[in-house]
């Protein structure tokens, strides 16, 4: 069932025109999720050292961020469908507003499993706003540029991962040591390090907490365009039976497992990476850094990446560009140095269109099936959680250099999907 616009071809631009507002409230709210998510990858490295965790342990953080999503999605779908996308997207940052909250009684402990707990609630509420965001972008327009409109939403995601990191070696991972230092403290002195590397998140985190509580109030009493042909009665009379039965929904959840597993794996264990001898040996704190340059990429990438779509089959340039993700970690797995380095910083750029070109393509048409079927690609965030966990177990048993062989795969099937799957 295609979807209906009220508005016919001879008044399109000003429809356009009307959704410039929307679209740009859209674009804040994905500039919040990404400056937050991308703070996990500064998180990892620094809880790390506090808690005394291996590959695998550290990554039990992506583990529970991304495991929020994966529960929270298909409540947030019947959340959207009671109370709308505007509804829905209050409380989805209301919701991780207290996980962002959390953070304080978390490092005042220090707890590592209440971390997770904070990082659950946190993503809980950033899978309500995906789940309302994503659909809500992509049906605010004409269906044809779908996927530049959401490309470019999303692009203020990647502004948000971009700055993260300088933020995360300011004020979180500022004053930290090497673990060569460390080991020369006595124990005393080791752990009041530790607790005072736990508390430098405290504040950081309160100050995103007040961020998100406002927007949520924000949200809550402005004007958003509802869309009938997605919202409501029609809606609420469908099942996930009926979407799981598009095999181009069905293909593209997997799809979007994948990219997510595979550009969160990367991000997560790339300070790790520029640490080692053989790649650039740096310090946290500096690694930290150049994290930006993978984000910034994806940033640029999706500014590019939204007019190109409007000119190239965005089936054709999904594949290319997981193409040439797979042939640059391949790079990063084979060589060493600063060759490695910035072919895995450069993959970044060509996760750019990914995310939402996937989204697009699988929810193309649904109609009323559109929120479960957004729903069933939020869960597949979950692959943020997986893939990660599973590098973490590889790096542990065979290197972390090595490792990297993981995201390629992720990277192969979203090739399939691009140039095959969407297509069926």
């Amino acid at each position: 069932m295609a979807i209906q616009h009220t508005a016919s071809s001879n008044n399109s631009s000003s429809q356009q025109t009307g959704y410039a507002g929307p679209l740009s409230i859209m674009a804040s709210l994905m500039f919040m999720i990404g400056f937050i998510t991308c703070l996990n990858d500064i998180l990892l490295p620094h809880l790390k050292i506090v808690f005394d965790l291996s590959y695998a342990e550290a990554s039990l953080i992506q583990l529970a961020f991304f495991f929020g999503y994966f529960f929270a999605a298909i409540p947030s779908g019947s959340i959207i469908s009671k109370f709308g996308y505007k509804k829905g997207t209050s409380i989805g940052l209301f919701t991780a507003g207290i996980g962002a909250l959390m953070f304080y009684p978390a490092a005042s402990l220090p707890s590592f499993a209440f971390f997770l707990v904070a990082l659950f609630t946190m993503a809980a509420g950033f899978a309500l706003l995906q789940v309302a965001i994503n659909p809500y972008v992509s049906v605010l327009g004409p269906s044809e540029t779908s996927s530049s409109r959401l490309v470019l939403v999303q692009a203020f995601n990647s502004v948000g991962t971009t700055i993260a990191p300088y933020f995360g070696s300011l004020f979180i991972l500022a004053g930290t040591l090497s673990m060569a230092e460390i080991m020369k403290m006595d124990v005393v002195e080791q752990t009041a390090y530790k607790l005072s590397q736990a508390a430098s998140v405290q504040m950081p985190y309160i100050g995103l907490a007040i961020a998100l509580i406002a927007l949520g109030l924000i949200v809550f009493f402005l004007h958003l365009p509802s869309i009938a042909s997605v919202e409501g009665d029609a809606e609420r009379t469908s099942t996930y039976a009926d979407v799981w039965k598009v095999n181009r929904l069905r293909l593209g959840v997997f799809g979007i497992f994948a990219y997510v597993g595979g550009e969160v794996a990367i991000g997560s264990f790339l300070v790790n990476f520029m640490g080692l001898p053989t790649i650039a040996n740096m310090q946290e704190s500096q690694a930290a850094g150049y994290i930006a340059y993978y984000w910034g990429g994806a940033m640029i990438g999706r500014f590019i990446g939204s007019a190109l779509l409007r000119k190239i089959q965005p089936g054709t340039q999904l594949g290319v560009q997981a193409v040439m993700a797979a042939v640059l970690v391949t790079i990063g797995v084979i060589s060493s140095g600063s060759i490695a380095m910035w072919s895995m910083l450069l993959v970044g750029l060509m996760n750019s269109i990914m995310f939402a070109t996937i989204f697009t393509l699988a929810i193309k048409d649904l109609g009323p099936l559109t929120n479960k079927g957004g729903s069933l690609l939020n869960m597949a965030i979950v692959g943020g959680a997986v893939v990660p966990a599973i590098q973490g177990i590889a790096a542990d048993s065979f290197g972390l250099h090595i490792s990297f062989v993981i995201p390629i795969l992720c990277y192969a099937y979203i090739m399939h999907y691009g140039f095959i799957g969407s297509k069926k």
